[in-house]
């Protein structure tokens, strides 16, 4: 799940079946209400726009002379939204801790799951 482009919704993607790194994965959070203001949308559908669709700048869309991991790191805005959902790719180079390779599964997607939900106890265990 990426948060990179913008987010509006918390998810649950349960991997059903499959070898590999088959792990329940997404973002419990309700991030609009934790949303900056300067990232905010609110035209009609509420959501939480990515720092490069705003400010639209190498520093924050990890581009020309920041188009590497060593010269883009993480903005205070993926690090924020990093600490509300670890599990989710949250800027341009977060392949380490957020890529899963699952091969052969399907996938329930969960959208809005309860938070006593067995599939939020399970983005909550260490070994998902």
């Amino acid at each position: 799940v990426s948060l990179v482009d913008g987010y509006n919704l918390p998810l649950i993607v349960e991997a059903v079946g499959g070898s590999g790194q088959c792990a329940t994965t997404g973002c419990l959070a309700y991030l609009n209400r934790q949303c900056p203001a300067e990232l905010r949308v609110v035209m009609g559908v509420e959501g939480c726009r990515s720092a490069c669709e705003v400010f639209q700048s190498d520093e924050y869309c990890c581009s020309g002379a920041r188009g590497t991991p060593d010269a883009c790191k993480p903005s205070i805005y993926s690090e924020r939204f990093k600490a509300a959902c670890p599990k989710s790719y949250s800027d341009a180079y977060d392949d380490n801790f957020s890529t899963f390779t699952c091969s052969g599964a399907d996938y329930t997607i969960t959208f809005c799951p309860s938070i006593t939900s067995k599939k939020s106890a399970a983005m909550d265990s260490p070994n998902s």
